[in-house]
């Protein structure tokens, strides 16, 4: 039964550890093979011979053991984490290149334009709703996440590539619709089983985690051009293929090395991340390379298998980097194996089946009896009124107190819990509480009520005026920021609001540049070369403004204490500025625009992750971030289809409508085109003031949380991972 529960915790250490056996038992077997080959043949020297194969073939021995030993602690390790979560997130963008395969969808199903953009609404739709995800990650180890969201990814994009080829009868629309939807909403079961568990693992470095992960969503599209055009040339059907198996392999391959570890920060970590920045930084940089060669000469079918092969090496780079921070690890840990010989304490691990430890003076504890608590209407034991003197021994688990996290400093339990009633007759039971040698009051003893539904809202014990004790317990009356909060009590808060409004004007006025850039572009008479450059341009600097935005709000944040939210307000004003160059269509200025329109629709969506983070908790983070990524299909929605659609297809029908009588002939009603700087005049003018209303909300939140950003936010996880270092060694 252990072993069983042992592997599904953690199956590769069990499997390095049956390696290591089997290893070690056919060492054995050979060395008797050896001994009789070497009687048998050489009678009088057998003893010299195999002392000399001894002498030679022993370090062999050790090198191998030391190996087995090496790649068990690789695989096992936290950056190893990180690694395998650029792979699985490098394959999960395939919603990015929707343009490329959506012609073959159009041309084998016959359907109309219009039916193709509600096609790619479903696909949004279902990329960007991901509560179900991060329901089903509060309460499932994150692996069966990413397995779920590789299954739905198969069986989304096998049925479109199945009804595309024929070989199933042609589906109803609904069908074709459905059938999207789940197969982009398996991103987002990879998107937070991966993100989520890193977050978690790397808490004082969320920004950069973020950004980097992102990013490598930002960079998939373009990777899985070049792996399309290796593996299958130019068969538009054959990438729906591609789509349906390629990132199913890759989850299903990595998806146990990707759960949560336990928390402890190195020095070097943030000189780690800009490692791993630098591989992405060069990855991008020659996917842009290759991008505009690919534009300006046509390539051969060798030329593109050699592209995508030097691609797939340069995101297996990272696994180098995981290589060599193990190395250290290792080397620091044989250095500081043996402890000093003048330390006299005897230490020794500490296990969570402890039965007993002791407790420094300072740090002390109320014991409470288990089954009589104060608020309850039972009379206390003697021995739950009375503080233990030191040495303290504490039976189980004990809860140290004495650090109140910095959210609470100002509300540190100093005289609650003082009096209670207890008992039908009344009779007061008076219950110290615990004071620490300068006088400041420590936390009570915490007893485990059982952990709430992500749903409950936590119950809150007060003192009222009398010196009862009561419970209150209301999604309005949510915890102090930085706190762990409930799903209700995080979605009605006003904090949470005020973020998805920003959010929903950022995104949504970026995403409607990005969906009709090609249509703007062709309307302001820009070259197809020129059109694509555009898309190439956004797609780039999405990656740099994901990871650009990750790492200077975490080190603007930890240095100077700069307000995430106040980095958000800044984006949304540069958006402004993109919005209206193309608004005003000056000659040139589209190529500024897509820059600035990748840079700003990336940068946002680390900035949002991590103010949700850094607000509401990471308890349910699973659930709440994907929360915050509604906001980009609801305001593609309004702004995309409701305002530019509208205004493109009005403006359209007026130059229709002015056309001379033989001009009107040769032109088709039903696929009109506009050209001109006004076809989208007024649109961008409304997506300049939806933005700067956007800024505006973003502005009203940072000075909401002003006295939040100003305190350390990570204090409480530096804490943590004190707390947990000194629970390794516990004084016999």
């Amino acid at each position: 039964k252990s072993l069983v529960c042992s592997t599904v915790a953690n199956p590769f250490e069990i499997v390095g550890g049956f390696a290591f056996y089997e290893y070690t038992t056919l060492g054995n077997r050979l060395d008797c093979v050896c001994v009789g080959l070497l009687n048998r043949c050489f009678p009088n020297e057998a003893d010299k011979i195999g002392d000399s194969l001894y002498v030679q073939l022993g370090w062999i021995e050790e090198i191998m053991e030391r190996s087995v030993k090496f790649v068990a602690a690789l695989v096992t390790s936290r950056w190893m984490v990180v690694v395998v979560s650029f792979f699985v997130m490098a394959c999960s963008g395939a919603t990015y290149i929707f343009g490329l395969y959506s012609g073959a969808i159009k041309s084998a199903l016959q359907y109309n334009q219009q039916t193709l953009n509600t096609l790619s609404f479903f696909k949004d739709l279902g990329a960007n709703v991901g509560i179900v995800s991060g329901l089903l990650n509060e309460v499932t180890p994150s692996w069966f996440v990413i397995a779920v969201g590789a299954g739905m990814n198969v069986f989304g994009y096998l049925m479109i590539w199945l009804a595309v080829t024929y070989r199933i009868p042609r589906p109803a629309m609904w069908q074709i619709y459905l059938y999207m939807c789940i197969g982009a909403n398996s991103q987002t079961f990879a998107n937070t089983g991966v993100m989520v568990t890193c977050v978690k693992n790397f808490p004082q470095s969320r920004g950069i985690v973020i950004g980097l992960l992102k990013g490598f969503v930002g960079l998939s599209g373009a990777i899985f051009t070049q792996l399309y055009y290796a593996i299958y040339g130019e068969d538009a059907s054959s990438l729906i293929l591609l789509v349906a198996w390629f990132p199913a392999v890759v989850s299903l391959m990595f998806m146990f090395l990707i759960r949560p570890m336990e928390v402890l920060s190195q020095k070097n970590e943030k000189k780690i991340f800009y490692s791993f920045l630098a591989m992405a930084l060069l990855l991008a940089f020659f996917l842009m390379v290759v991008i505009v060669i690919e534009n300006l000469v046509p390539l051969s079918a060798p030329a593109y298998k050699v592209i995508g092969t030097l691609t797939v090496l340069l995101i297996l780079l990272n696994v180098g980097i995981a290589i060599k921070i193990e190395l250290v690890n290792l080397k620091l840990t044989s250095e500081n194996a043996v402890l000093p010989e003048n330390n006299s304490c005897s230490l020794r691990p500490l296990s969570k089946g402890i039965d007993e430890v002791q407790v420094p003076a300072k740090e002390k504890v109320i014991k409470q009896d288990m089954t009589a608590l104060p608020f309850q209407n039972t009379t206390p034991t003697t021995e739950a009124n009375s503080l233990i003197n030191d040495p303290l021994t504490v039976t189980a688990s004990p809860v140290y107190v004495g650090d109140t996290p910095p959210s609470r400093s100002g509300n540190a339990v100093q005289e609650s819990l003082t009096k209670h009633t207890g008992g039908q007759g009344g009779e007061e039971d008076a219950i110290e509480v615990a004071k620490d040698t300068d006088g400041t009051a420590l936390r009570p003893f915490q007893i485990d009520q059982g952990s709430p539904s992500c749903f409950c809202n936590e119950q809150k014990v007060e003192t009222n005026k009398t010196g009862r004790l009561k419970f209150r317990s209301s999604i309005f009356q949510h915890p102090q920021r930085g706190d762990d909060f409930t799903i209700l009590q995080a979605l009605f808060s006003a904090d949470m609001w005020i973020l998805f409004i920003a959010s929903t004007c950022g995104v949504g006025g970026t995403l409607t540049a990005i969906d009709n850039m090609g249509q703007i572009g062709q309307s302001q008479g820009y070259s197809k070369v020129s059109i694509s450059t555009f898309v190439s341009l956004i797609s780039i600097w999405n990656f740099l403004g994901r990871v650009i935005s990750g790492f200077l709000s975490e080190f603007l944040l930890q240095r100077y204490r700069f307000p995430r939210p106040l980095m958000l307000t800044l984006i949304l004003i540069i958006a402004c500025v993109a919005h209206l160059l193309i608004a005003f269509a000056f000659p040139g200025t589209l190529y500024a625009a897509s820059i600035l329109i990748g840079l700003c629709f990336g940068a946002q969506w680390p900035i949002l992750y991590s103010v949700i983070s850094e607000l509401f908790g990471l308890k349910y983070f699973a659930t709440l971030y994907n929360f915050g990524g509604v906001s980009s299909p609801v305001g593609m929605y309004i702004l995309s289809v409701r305002v530019a659609g509208h205004l493109y297809d009005k403006e359209a029908r007026r130059q229709y409508a002015a056309l001379s009588a033989a001009e009107a002939a040769s032109a088709s009603r039903s696929d009109l085109v506009c050209d001109g700087a006004s076809c989208y005049r007024l649109t961008f003018f409304i997506m300049t003031g939806v933005s700067l209303l956007g800024s505006i909300v973003s502005a009203f939140l940072v000075y909401r949380t002003r006295h939040f950003y100003k305190q350390d936010i990570y204090a409480r996880f530096r804490r943590t991972e004190e707390t947990k270092g000194d629970s390794h060694l516990a004084v016999l």
